[in-house]
């Protein structure tokens, strides 16, 4: 058990655990890629994770694989005591896209993941339910417009909603908010540590940004560089709880850490910055 900084609630480290996980694919004329291997992960609960890595290196295939979405070559993941085996309520997914359904107004997109979350609660009860979602995200007014009528920040959000509207176990982030331009990036960052601070919920994120994931991570997982990437690396970030963007940049840690994240990234190859 630990205390997750600035909060006095004893958590469980092994809430969320990735033990051994490796993945491979077969090539043609035989033979298997090794995409991921022997990757190995705890995390606590209530703690906000991002993991980067270079292109290809296969952090998206290890989130696919706690989504349910893939199978492990080897090894397995653990969540509150139970192997994921595939897709469940208890994971609320949001990917790069905001993947709604576009014939669907934004509430009846919300409210496909409350249909399969409460089939028992009285349909007005799901309705509120999505409304409140959707409020929580900045929506409250736009219930009744289709993808098409809303803006891509504004599509993200409600795949946002959709996903915290079951109240999952952990939510896991595929790179969310790197489709979007720099503004409103910066604004869905800050509305997710908003939300992440009204609950607590236990995150885990892909991203190519380092300077995103110092702002919204307790801790940053770098991924080496494939073919059989595993954890390199991970950096602890000290940065007090409830957090804003001007303190971060202000705090006389944040460039030291930058620089560690990005030499790690040197040294697997790639670019600086933000990593393609």
């Amino acid at each position: 058990m630990q205390l997750l900084a600035g909060d006095m609630r004893p958590v469980s480290d092994r809430f969320l655990e990735f033990s051994r996980l490796s993945k491979h694919f077969p090539v043609p004329g035989g033979g298997e890629a090794v995409i991921v291997e022997d990757f190995d992960l705890r995390v606590a609960e209530g703690e906000f994770v991002c993991v980067i890595g270079h292109s290809g290196c296969g952090k998206s295939t290890v989130l696919s694989i706690a989504m349910g979405l893939a199978s492990p070559s080897s090894g397995g993941i653990i969540l509150a005591g139970r192997e994921i085996v595939g897709p469940g309520l208890d994971r609320g997914v949001v990917f790069q896209s905001p993947a709604l359904l576009p014939w669907l107004t934004a509430r009846e997109n919300v409210l496909l993941a409350l249909d399969q979350a409460l089939p028992d609660a009285p349909r007005g009860e799901r309705r509120r339910l999505a409304d409140a979602a959707l409020a929580r995200v900045g929506l409250a007014e736009a219930g009744d417009r289709r993808p098409a009528e809303l803006s891509a920040g504004m599509q993200q959000r409600v795949g946002i909603a959709r996903a915290f509207a079951v109240e999952p176990r952990v939510l896991l982030l595929d790179e969310p908010f790197s489709l979007l331009d720099a503004f409103t990036r910066m604004d869905l960052q800050d509305e997710m540590l908003r939300l992440w601070e009204e609950d607590r919920r236990t995150v885990v994120m892909v991203t190519h940004d380092v300077d995103e994931a110092l702002l919204l991570a307790d801790r940053v997982v770098m991924m080496t560089s494939g073919p059989r990437a595993r954890v390199g690396e991970i950096l602890r970030v000290p940065f007090a709880r409830p957090r804003q963007r001007a303190r971060v940049l202000e705090d006389a840690r944040y460039y030291p850490l930058r620089e560690r994240l990005l030499a790690f990234l040197a040294e697997q190859g790639g670019h600086q910055g933000a990593i393609p």
